[in-house]
């Protein structure tokens, strides 16, 4: 792993240490509903990075899993054209946060975090799959 990756992942856990002690840092979030809007109607791409084990307990359809525990290994993977809006969804909204803000300082200006977050999404009754039955965006 890189240098940079490496200190990439370690600001994470830094974030995630220091939220509960430091003052709000506005950062560029979405309710629950205009997120499951954007998303439904194809405006954004939502990626869900609750860990595996919580994936098995639905997703949206048609998120991009991304385990937070693999972001540092695959921001690639994450667009960071301004053109293509992002919308990062964990089960509360605490780790979208803290992600948010990593790649906030990475250079990313098309990243919002959910509000609320997939554990709000399941008790609304909201539309979920289980990961193999995900049907997601076209691969390139």
């Amino acid at each position: 792993m890189s240098t940079s990756l490496k200190l990439f992942l370690s600001g994470i856990t830094i974030v995630l240490g220091l939220q509960a002690c430091s003052p709000e840092v506005a950062l560029p979030n979405v309710s629950l509903e205009q997120a499951r809007a954007e998303h439904e109607a194809g405006k954004v791409l939502m990626i869900d990075i609750r860990e595996t084990q919580e994936h098995a307990t639905g997703v949206a359809q048609g998120v991009v899993l991304l385990p937070m525990s693999q972001v540092a290994q695959r921001v690639a993977e994450i667009p960071k054209q301004v053109d293509q809006p992002v919308l990062l969804i964990c089960n509360t909204q605490n780790r979208s946060r803290a992600v948010t803000e990593a790649l906030k300082e990475q250079g990313f200006t098309n990243i919002r975090y959910v509000n609320g977050g997939m554990s709000e999404w399941a008790k609304r009754g909201w539309p979920m799959v289980k990961p193999q039955d995900l049907v997601g965006p076209p691969k390139s």
